[in-house]
């Protein structure tokens, strides 16, 4: 059966690029461009790269589990792929001369993810929903041991590394800086996002979606919703693969890590926590694991477990993520009565804070207070010093907690009636 019988021509299709459309886009590449302008150290440019590629893997997840509702435990496989094969024609520039500037090797990675993703989804895409879970869980898992078996190709546990200077200039960069190499990497962030925006809003990406909310009624309509899912599979591989020749550019160096089941599961996370369905989620949930994983990994050790919790706590009251509380905005703002929520968010923003730092500061107390050495209690937390082992600053830690949970509490019955008030469109309208 081919994918469709007939091409329908809807008003989406033939919709032109509008102003509106092209802005947003416009001031997404005039923002990276300036970001390294105010954050000129290493290790800010640093963890602008990791945000950014981060942002092309989650953004080819989402067109596996936002467009097409395949939710996938091995993604990873296809970026790490991508990124060893990259590593190994890095390795052949340097060492066996072949000619290659540096920023087409996302391509190459490309190529070989979604060489990958065809094979796989081959017979992966044949079935949705638990079985395709599985297998991409057996797959993830069977290509993540061979990461260690097969040690000529992928270096075994001490992975592969490579030289990103040693190719031919481009218009005399040799990238051996990371300014140029945060300006190659957001070159591709926008290719890649702006391609996979196109993507879906061509009629196979609509039809993905339509695969996805009612396959059965897809099939009856004269579309095979196999193909359909195996299109979005090879195309999603692909970029997923340019996210790890990105990877290898930047790190310079590849390991079992960036293709076993920790790192598939971390972009599953990062795609719920930003919002599964919106283009912008995965966007928003890269910049926040990013942040999270990097600059709060420098002040606690126990990071993992705040975003643990973030995670449990977005999936129970915001299942659409940050993107869907920002759309959940979208009717008020339309109807005018934005204002009425700006008060009641204003006042429940002071213990709302306080009550996630008091709890923090349990958690931080309560682990230092374990962990540490005998006899050394003292820990600074809040810019204060005092004694994690006595009970004095726990005891209050906790009072303050309740007190702003309290208030939190007290708070919300306003909230929910400004809400109400805010989506009610009323008579006048």
């Amino acid at each position: 059966m081919t994918i469709a019988s007939k091409t329908p021509l809807t008003a989406g299709t033939k919709r032109l690029i509008s102003l509106s459309t092209v802005l947003p886009w416009a001031f997404a590449a005039l923002f990276l461009l300036i970001l390294p302008v105010v954050f000129q150290t290493s290790s800010a440019l640093t963890i602008m790269n990791q945000m950014a590629i981060t942002i092309v893997f989650a953004l080819s997840y989402n067109m596996l589990l936002g467009q097409g509702g395949m939710l996938s435990f091995g993604h990873a496989v296809y970026m790490g792929i991508g990124g060893f094969f990259a590593m190994h024609v890095l390795n052949m520039v340097e060492y066996q001369g072949l000619w290659l500037p540096l920023p087409l090797l996302p391509i190459i990675g490309g190529m070989f993810g979604m060489l990958f993703a065809f094979i796989i989804g081959s017979f992966s895409t044949r079935r949705a929903g638990t079985v395709f879970a599985m297998i991409s869980l057996g797959v993830g898992e069977l290509i993540a041991a061979c990461s260690i078996i097969i040690v000529v190709f992928f270096g075994g546990e001490e992975g592969i590394s490579g030289d990103r200077t040693m190719g031919p200039e481009f218009f005399g960069m040799d990238f051996a800086s990371q300014s140029e190499v945060y300006y190659l990497t957001v070159v591709w962030l926008m290719i890649a996002a702006i391609l996979m925006y196109l993507f879906s809003r061509t009629p196979i990406g609509r039809i993905a979606n339509a695969v996805r909310d009612n396959e059965e009624r897809a099939e009856f309509l004269g579309y095979s919703q196999r193909n359909v899912r195996w299109i979005s599979f090879i195309v999603s591989g692909f970029f997923a693969g340019v996210a790890g020749s990105l990877f290898a550019v930047n790190f310079e160096i590849l390991t079992e890590e960036n293709l076993n089941l920790a790192t598939s599961g971390s972009i599953l996370l990062i795609t719920f926590l930003g919002g599964v369905g919106f283009f912008i989620g995965p966007i928003i949930g890269a910049i926040v694991f990013t942040l999270l994983q990097t600059v709060l990994g420098l002040y606690t050790e126990i990071w993992s477990l705040y975003l643990g919790i973030l995670f449990v706590a977005s999936v129970m009251f915001f299942p659409g993520g940050f993107a869907g509380v920002i759309a959940m905005h979208r009717r008020p703002l339309s109807l005018g009565k934005l204002h009425l929520l700006t008060g009641p968010y204003l006042k429940v923003a002071i213990p709302a804070v306080t009550s996630i730092l008091s709890l923090a500061a349990v958690l931080e107390i309560l682990f230092h207070k374990r962990h540490g050495f005998a006899g050394d209690g003292e820990m600074s937390l809040y810019g204060i010093t005092f004694d994690s082992h006595g009970y004095q600053a726990l005891g209050l830690a906790i009072v303050i907690a309740a007190i702003s949970l309290f208030l939190v509490s007290r708070i919300t019955p306003e909230i929910k009636a400004a809400w109400d008030e805010a989506n009610h469109a009323g008579d006048d309208q």
